[in-house]
């Protein structure tokens, strides 16, 4: 597992964030007490699975797993602190009260959804520069 920040930019209204890589071997450690799988989300930078687990000991971890085109394996697991993984949700729940909307004039604003994704691209670009 390997540590790193990611600064987004000042218009993003996001504090840095701490964020850990997991190799395989972390993930099947944190993961070894269950998964629960909260939401999904489909972007132009890959598609993401956010979801809670518990290692062996009750440890709970907030994870992402990070799909890149038809890759049937992920291609990296983020861990993020609770706060972080908050705010994720958080914008996610809000996209679904945020349009009343018919689906053509959904993809034309930019919302919450909008906006976790030009994080997680963020994220994605900081955590390709790191080997686990």
């Amino acid at each position: 597992m390997k540590s790193f920040t990611v600064h987004f930019h000042k218009e993003d209204q996001v504090q840095a964030m701490n964020v850990q890589k997991l190799s395989e071997e972390d993930f099947q450690k944190m993961t070894e007490g269950g998964t629960r799988h909260l939401f999904e989300l489909d972007t132009n930078v890959g598609f993401f699975v956010y979801f809670d687990a518990e290692d062996s000991v009750g440890k709970e971890s907030y994870l992402v797993l990070h799909y890149e085109e038809e890759n049937e394996d992920p291609s990296a697991c983020y861990s993020f602190e609770l706060k972080d993984f908050y705010q994720f949700a958080a914008l996610y729940l809000n996209d679904l009260e945020f349009y009343e909307e018919t689906d053509e004039e959904k993809e034309e604003d930019y919302g919450p959804v909008h906006h976790l994704a030009h994080l997680m691209y963020h994220i994605v670009e900081d955590g390709n520069k790191i080997e686990v």
